[in-house]
């Protein structure tokens, strides 16, 4: 249990299923944030921690909670119909385990490739992807798919390609200039936002210096998330003097505050699966400048409902953020493109939907 990008998926996914009057339960094998009380009080259906780890624990004392969480696990899925498993370690967790309770439809879902993945890991992946334990393993896109294919050795009859989708929250109407004021922020100031950990994935030491090279003062980066690579990207702040530029905001829960605050949603990452941070930016009708890379372009089309640059390239980002920021009627036509795009393809009953599709393709196999 943390807030993260598969977690999100799964319990939209988890409420569109309730919504249609199925019984739910959303099951994760350990809280690493402290939110099972949250999401216990928050979703109308079970949301049950199995205990099977703690965080910082001890190796063999974990060891002894993840058999004793997948014991529960199993007693747990003795009735159930159908199991969709999150997360590589879920998948290789939870799928045996559903296959040895019986459970008639098994489903894993493959949300990206990491370069940095141990080949065991991918190799291990890839046999349960291609065994029996698995029904079929959902993509959340064409690359993942091809990734899955080329990396893992994953047969290409077990994998289904179903695009993400999330659930807006409903907000209460946030006043732009308190939330500004609230941030530290002056006024006038033009706001780029960008979401996700900080990891080499994202190319943020590409964004950071894109930013430097637009040159304007009045450009500032509100950049949301924690992760392992903070420390060096601050430190690149500061060699490039744009500390006053640059607002490392880390962990928040109030995104759509900010997508409405923010004028400019920018993506730079080498490497993606599909990007929830991306999808809530075109809910919101926030126009885009993002990399071209194959995930992104599965989604996005240059010109029509974004402006994409080059991966790894700050000169290339820096000169589509100038050049959206300037117009102003393409930022108005990129963003309601984008929205319009996210509301008929990216919604929770559109993933919802193709589920519910392959799994009664499969009754009637």
């Amino acid at each position: 249990m943390e807030v993260a990008g598969a977690q999100r998926v799964l319990l939209s996914l988890a409420s569109y299923f309730h919504r249609q009057g199925y019984p739910v339960q959303a099951v994760f094998v350990y809280d690493k944030q402290g939110m099972a009380t949250q999401w216990g009080e928050q979703y109308p259906f079970s949301v049950i921690s199995l205990g099977g780890w703690k965080y910082g624990g001890f190796v063999l004392a974990n060891v002894m909670r993840l058999l004793v969480g997948l014991m529960r696990l199993f007693r747990l899925l003795r009735k159930v119909q159908v199991i969709i498993t999150f997360t590589p370690d879920s998948n290789l967790l939870g799928l045996p385990v559903a296959w040895l309770a019986g459970v008639p439809v098994r489903f894993g879902t493959h949300h990206s490739h990491v370069d940095n993945m141990p080949r065991a890991l991918m190799w291990a992946h890839g046999r349960l992807t291609n065994s029996a334990m698995c029904t079929r393993m959902i993509c959340v896109s064409d690359q993942v798919r091809i990734l899955a294919i080329r990396k893992e050795a994953a047969q290409p009859d077990k994998l289904v390609v179903i695009n993400n989708g999330i659930e807006m929250p409903v907000t209460t109407p946030v006043s732009k200039e308190a939330l500004r004021v609230s941030l530290g922020l002056e006024t006038g100031k033009t706001l780029l936002l960008t979401v996700g950990r900080l990891i080499p994935e994202k190319g943020y030491s590409y964004l950071l210096e894109a930013v430097h090279q637009v040159g304007d003062s009045q450009v500032v980066l509100l950049l949301v998330g924690d992760g392992p690579l903070r420390d060096q990207l601050q430190n690149k702040v500061h060699e490039l003097k744009i500390d006053a530029q640059v607002h490392f905001l880390g962990m928040r829960t109030n995104i759509p505050d900010l997508l409405g605050v923010a004028d400019l949603f920018v993506q730079s990452s080498v490497s993606e699966g599909q990007s929830l941070a991306l999808l809530e930016a075109m809910f919101a009708g926030l126009p885009v400048v993002a990399t071209r890379i194959d995930a992104t372009m599965d989604v996005l089309e240059h010109e029509n409902n974004a402006v994409l640059a080059e991966p790894r390239d700050a000169a290339s980002l820096a000169a589509a953020i100038k050049r959206t920021l300037a117009e102003a009627a393409l930022r108005q036509r990129i963003g309601a493109a984008a929205q319009q795009l996210a509301q008929k393809k990216y919604s929770a009953d559109a993933m919802g939907a193709a589920y519910t599709a392959l799994i009664e393709g499969l009754q009637h196999v």
